[in-house]
């Protein structure tokens, strides 16, 4: 403010001004006790008023409490060190109007954004838009030198052509931002539309966007996380676009990300002070917080099972055997990854071929945990005198999380039958077994000795689903 001080007289009259807790302050012009200009200018000469020139008018914030304020009362003395504020009533203007919507909410942004700037320019540009939004002169009268301080009107051109010229830039910045970028806002989580899995890492989106629909940059959000951690800081920043896009890992079930952001209110408030008889306080409204929450379902690794089938005697491989892949009773069909039944065109469990040498054949992808039987459909040529149809071989195990689940199923050969003297009738002895063991002669042929952990995540490798026979 200028060097010129009045006695006071009018007690009754009020100032305004922002705190960079997004508050304001509305002051008498009573004597303050130890007011410190903050950041800004002091610009030459002052706007006279009062009949009297002055020397200077100071352009930026003060401290106040410990804290930085705006003033937004043009020429009202500068705030008591040490207000105590409380809730109170909405903003006006100098001369007791209301505020337009597109003003409140400039000011609710820009006090949120820039309240704790420590830029000279900033500040500078800050305090002048405030003044010329709340105390611009109504009409030529209001900027008559000769009238007191509680009615003159802020010089918005003149103000602005003593400011320097970063301040003046400054200035056309922040109201561009206002401008693009007040509220209301609105803020989203978006899951990852792929299925999540226990452990993996997914892509989440958090986005802010302003009133137009457009994403708001730099804007930082806090994170909380159910059934879930977070690849990094637990606050994330909007880049240019609106959007901060975060590695969520799920730990559970139910992952759940929520944001929660500080967004500029609709409009700035008043409020009363403690002590009644010097001052009022203006609460900006210009924080508010938003909060956005999205959920999503995530499963364990998915596991795989090994099949073996193998000669009992030999332990050697039996290739072109097939084998129904079915849950724990046999009947019904296992699930895959994706929670859905693995089953072939017929609808029934689906069955698998085994291939090779060592007659094995692997299916990926399966739900975990789940017990997992694999039935013989028919038997190889050459052994079946030994097959019950009622009762065929079968093993059984459960699948973990990540791992490989190893299944030998042994096959008894057809015996060759004897000669024997004459009269006698031939006989041949045949036999079948079935086991849920891994044999380490069969264990060796495949180059397995125990379960074997994997991550793999693909679609069935190696699986040839086949009709029933």
């Amino acid at each position: 403010m200028g060097s010129t001080t009045r006695r006071a007289t009018v007690v009754r009259l009020l100032i305004a001004c922002a705190l960079a807790a997004l508050s304001l302050v509305v002051v008498a012009p009573a004597a303050s006790a130890a007011v410190e200009e903050g950041s800004g200018y002091r610009t030459t000469p002052g706007q006279p008023w009062g009949g009297r020139d002055r020397a200077y008018d100071w352009v930026g914030s003060y401290r106040v409490g410990g804290k930085q304020v705006f003033c937004v009362s043009f020429a009202l003395k500068a705030p008591d060190s040490g207000e105590v504020y409380r809730p109170g009533d909405e903003l006006l203007t100098k001369w007791g109007d209301k505020l337009s919507p597109e003003v409140a909410a400039n000011i609710s942004y820009l006090l949120l954004r820039y309240g704790d700037t420590e830029s000279p320019d900033e500040a500078a540009a800050l305090a002048h838009l405030l003044h010329s939004w709340t105390a611009a002169p109504r009409s030529p009268a209001d900027l008559d030198p000769d009238k007191p301080f509680t009615e003159i009107g802020y010089d918005v051109d003149l103000q602005y052509g003593k400011l320097p010229a970063s301040a003046q830039q400054a200035v056309e910045r922040l109201r561009t931002d206002a401008e693009a970028n007040r509220g209301p806002w609105t803020a989203a989580v978006a899951a990852p539309e792929e299925a999540q899995t226990i452990g993996t890492p997914g892509e989440w989106t958090i986005s802010v966007t302003n009133a137009a629909g457009k994403g708001v940059p730099g804007v930082p959000v806090a994170l909380t996380l159910t059934d879930a951690e977070v690849d990094g800081e637990q606050t994330v920043t909007t880049g240019e676009d609106g959007t901060a896009t975060l590695r969520v890992v799920p730990t559970g079930e139910n992952p759940k990300v929520s944001g929660t952001l500080s967004a500029p209110a609709e409009r700035p408030y008043v409020q009363d002070p403690v002590t009644t008889d010097t001052q009022r306080v203006v609460s900006t409204g210009g924080e508010q917080a938003l909060t956005a929450e999205a959920t999503t379902q995530a499963v364990t690794p998915p596991g795989i099972v090994r099949v073996a089938k193998v000669d009992a005697a030999t332990d050697k491989g039996i290739a072109g055997v097939p084998l129904r892949i079915t849950a724990a009773d046999k009947t019904s069909p296992a699930l895959g990854q994706d929670g859905q039944p693995l089953v072939g065109e017929d609808g029934k469990p689906a069955v698998v071929t085994t291939e090779g040498e060592d007659g094995v054949v692997t299916v990926e992808n399966l739900r975990t945990p789940q017990e997992i039987c694999v039935v013989e459909v028919s038997p190889p040529n050459g052994y079946d005198d030994a097959f019950d149809p009622a009762n065929p071989p079968s093993a059984c195990g459960t699948v973990q999380p990540g791992e490989t689940l190893v299944l030998t199923i042994e096959n008894v050969a057809d015996q060759v039958p004897r000669t024997i003297p004459a009269g006698e009738k031939p006989t041949t002895v045949a036999q079948s077994a079935t086991t849920t063991s891994t044999p380490v002669g069969a264990l060796a042929g495949m180059g397995v000795l125990a379960v074997m952990v994997s991550g793999l995540v693909g679609l069935v490798a190696r699986r040839r689903f086949t009709r029933d026979r």
